[in-house]
């Protein structure tokens, strides 16, 4: 795809770099958008088991979003940009492909809610995480103040969200923000090994795994026990049970037919 979104294909991986390096990959309504209708191609792309997403450049993963676009909206207008921000996390969530957020820099505001969107979080040792809208008067509106407090918890979600201050990666990690940190330039590498190591597995058990995982965070636990239950019986009449079965049965690799 064109613009500021470039896509990649490696096996079965799909890995896509927000490209606007000289604002620091700021989100803009264009690439909110183009960001938005990526992942919903990429969802119903057969050939693709696992998506990552990045940052161009060295400096940062997406340093929020575009200050220069938000300073002169109105409160209508800047309720539809956190519209089109919403509609990019329910992409995200609605993808039946694991998204792993590679973060090589800065993840600030809208940076920080597009990885806390995806489903695993790698961190390079460089990054720094944070919501800072406070300080230039304005709120979390892409997914922030729910979010965060289901990864960090509601005391530790509410200080960084006051106090706009950053973390650094270690800090991240400690408190749940993020799921793995490892050296910068190892980064897209490890990123790339997890998401080559998903996608190798077999789709519909992926897809319902990551909807079961979706349902946890929204539901209560006997709603979400039961969707599980309905989940099992689905995943449960594919030809991919069949042969993971007899494959294991016959002490043989599978081959997944993702049927």
């Amino acid at each position: 795809m064109a613009g500021f979104v470039r896509v990649e294909m490696e096996d079965r991986v799909a890995i896509i770099t927000i490209h606007r390096p000289e604002s620091l990959n700021a989100l803009n309504s264009e690439i909110v958008n183009e960001l938005t209708m990526t992942i919903e191609h990429l969802a119903m792309a057969r050939d693709v088991g696992a998506i990552v997403i990045t940052g161009a450049g060295d400096k940062a993963f997406v340093a929020g979003a575009d200050i220069r676009e938000m300073v002169d909206l109105s409160g209508p207008e800047m309720q539809r940009f956190s519209e089109r921000g919403r509609r990019l996390g329910d992409a995200l969530g609605a993808c039946n492909k694991p998204i792993i957020a590679a973060i090589n820099g800065y993840a600030l505001g809208g940076g920080c809610e597009l990885a806390m969107a995806c489903d695993i979080r790698i961190a390079s040792d460089r990054a720094r995480i944070g919501q800072p809208e406070i300080n230039i008067g304005i709120i979390a509106g892409f997914g922030g103040t729910q979010r965060l407090p289901r990864l960090v918890g509601a005391g530790k979600a509410a200080e960084l969200l006051l106090t706009g201050d950053m973390v650094d990666a270690a800090t991240a990690e400690r408190i749940g923000l993020v799921d793995r940190v490892v050296p910068h330039d190892r980064l897209l590498a490890e990123a790339r090994a997890l998401a080559a190591k998903i996608a190798s597995k077999p789709p519909m058990a992926v897809a319902l795994t990551k909807a079961c995982l979706r349902a946890a965070a929204e539901m209560s636990l006997s709603s979400g026990l039961a969707f599980e239950t309905a989940a099992f019986g689905l995943v449960g009449s594919t030809v991919d049970k069949i042969e993971g079965m007899r494959a294991f049965l016959e002490k043989r690799t599978p081959t997944w037919k993702g049927e």
